[in-house]
């Protein structure tokens, strides 16, 4: 279950990133925020990522 767990992990996140370089180039962000906005956004889908595998693994 891990394995197929971390497969689905990283299509979320290299599809996540996609959509948010994807809003950067719409809302047209500056370069040097983008890094800020990247960092913000997987930061925070990798911790909801964790906790949804760790209800999974406790349910």
């Amino acid at each position: 279950m891990l394995v197929l767990f971390i497969l689905f992990a990283v299509f979320i996140l290299f599809y996540i990133n996609k959509l948010t370089n994807t809003l950067c180039l719409v809302r047209e962000i500056p370069e040097d925020r983008q890094t800020k906005v990247f960092r913000t956004i997987n930061v925070l889908i990798t911790i909801l990522l964790i906790s949804s595998y760790v209800e999974i693994l406790f349910a």
